[in-house]
């Protein structure tokens, strides 16, 4: 089983929000046996969403296979303004370059979706990018993390995540994990 985190903050440094917890991801996804691939937007040279081009770019070609070969995903964003970033919803919006395949875009692709912003409105980030993975036939999972930034990290360790939110990311793991198991077994999964 594979897994993609897809890092949609423009944040570059490792001790950065989106960089603790793709780290603390990528940690708890190994422990499992689950092989993982980290997408940083902020690395990728994802140009602006344009259709009309002559041929695809090669970095939007590389995403796409890289988001395909996934069986589960676990997108993280900020949230500024009210939303995720555009630049993560840009990338996302390539993925129309999969339209034509027997099974387009994300089809059954398991999404953990995970927000975090300085009060209490990470749920609007969630709320976009569950419309954004449905849209892309999907499966967001029914069990989500919001954040409040300031409870992130532990009081006195600025690099650990909290044990609130590390038990609340390792349920949104074993949600996935579990349901991607089951899915491959072909038995009825219910949550």
């Amino acid at each position: 089983m594979k897994a993609i985190i897809f890092n949609g903050s423009s944040e570059r440094r490792a001790e950065s929000a989106s960089g603790l917890i793709s780290g603390y991801f990528v940690e708890q996804l190994k422990s499992l046996g689950i092989q993982t691939d980290i997408f940083n937007l902020a690395d990728s040279g994802i140009p602006l969403f344009d259709m009309s081009l002559a041929e695809t770019p090669l970095t939007v070609q590389r995403m796409a296979q890289r988001f395909l070969d996934a069986d589960l995903h676990f997108w993280l964003a900020p949230l500024y303004h009210g939303s995720i970033p555009g630049v993560m919803k840009n990338c996302l919006d390539w993925l129309e370059i999969t339209a034509n395949r027997y099974e387009p875009y994300l089809t059954d692709k398991t999404v953990g979706l995970v927000c975090w912003a300085e009060g209490l409105q990470a749920m609007q980030g969630i709320n976009t990018m569950d419309a954004i993975a449905k849209s892309l036939r999907a499966w967001p999972l029914p069990f989500s993390v919001p954040i409040i930034r300031s409870s992130l990290f532990h009081n006195d360790n600025r690099t650990m995540i909290s044990d609130f939110y590390s038990e609340k990311f390792d349920k949104l793991i074993s949600i996935a994990a579990t349901k991607k198991i089951e899915k491959q077994d072909n038995k009825p999964f219910i949550i």
